[in-house]
């Protein structure tokens, strides 16, 4: 009984026919060509997005990211535009008007012929001890420290790429001679190498963005070099290697693309970190020489009077904070949002 039960259900199946609406994506628009009578194709069932598009559309859903982004863009639009919003420059001077608080306005008369004028003269941010105005040389010092951080940090990343691919991809004898060097450097005192730099160097923005590069490309080469350890022991790397790829090649072809979620988390996270070594630099006496000025000598020379002027270490030490507090929440998202693409 059970084998004719199983004789009549295979001749069920053998029996039936598949039919074309079986090999349709459920879901799916069909249309068809204009001019192609009965032919139609499959259209939209699954879009195409890149990944990094996706990276974009989650890190804007995160609030944090938006505050850090908007945080960045506007600093940075105030450093450019921000110093040509007022008459006064960084370095006009005028004992006359010097220590003066936010906001104040002042009359100052000047005969013309027979004739008086009375122009107002208002600091919206005050004036320091030489009377220069505090707003522009906010700004100012704003431009200055991020044209530095963002040097060296893009500086660093081409040195601590190049550095951390050839010791992690190669291996062996190579990778622990390039470890063993790297912990000797890391060793040094980086107020050793600066003060050692500026003996042989003027002072100024090269000469900081130079030490910045020397004491901060070591953190860039450890994240790479972890990166293609992990990379390249994958199936496509072996498959890259089969077809005859040269090692340059599949480091700047296969490797790199897969590393560059961490590699981009590391650079905004040294952004902020080069500001707060510029301005730990100004408090050291090693910082932007005068007139011109950071947000680091501007925060030192509002310390040095902090006691009867404290209004003039607010604004670039608000900046600052802002400033930082940008790239962080801007890096920690972007590390979210990335770990979860992994």
């Amino acid at each position: 009984m059970d084998r004719i039960c199983s004789k009549e259900k295979k001749a069920s199946i053998a029996v039936y026919v598949p039919a074309e609406s079986d090999f349709v994506l459920k879901n799916s628009l069909v249309t068809a060509w204009p001019g192609d009578a009965g032919e139609a194709v499959l259209e939209g069932c699954f879009p195409a997005q890149s990944v990094w598009a996706e990276v974009g559309k989650r890190l804007i859903r995160k609030r944090s990211a938006v505050l850090g982004l908007l945080l960045i863009v506007l600093l940075c639009l105030m450093a450019v535009f921000g110093p040509e919003m007022n008459r006064y420059t960084y370095s006009e001077q005028n004992l006359n008007r010097k220590n003066l608080a936010p906001g104040v306005q002042i009359l100052e008369k000047t005969r013309i012929i027979n004739e008086e004028e009375t122009p107002e003269i208002k600091y919206w941010f005050g004036s320091d001890g030489f009377g220069r105005d505090i707003w522009t040389r906010t700004w100012v010092g704003t431009r200055i420290s991020l044209m530095i951080a963002l040097s060296a940090a893009m500086i660093n990343m081409v040195i601590g790429i190049s550095y951390g691919m050839i010791s992690g991809y190669f291996g062996g004898r190579t990778d622990m001679l390039m470890q063993r060097f790297l912990e000797i450097v890391h060793g040094i005192p980086r107020l050793v190498v600066i003060t050692l730099l500026l003996l042989v160097m003027r002072p100024g923005m090269m000469t900081i963005i130079l030490a910045l590069v020397l004491t901060e490309w070591m953190g860039m080469s450890r994240v790479v070099r972890a990166e293609v350890l992990r990379v390249k022991e994958q199936e496509f790397i072996l498959a890259s290697r089969t077809l005859g790829a040269g090692s340059i090649r599949i480091m700047v072809r296969e490797i790199l693309p897969n590393s560059l979620g961490p590699i981009l988390t590391q650079v905004m996270l040294s952004v902020p970190a080069a500001i707060f070594a510029e301005a730990f630099l100004s408090f050291a006496g090693l910082g932007i020489p005068a007139p011109q000025c950071s947000l680091g000598s501007l925060i030192f020379d509002g310390f040095n009077c902090f006691t009867l002027y404290p209004y003039q270490i607010i604004p670039p030490a608000a900046v600052m904070v802002m400033l930082m507090l940008g790239f962080y929440l801007t890096a920690d998202a972007l590390r979210e949002v990335l770990s979860l693409k992994r």
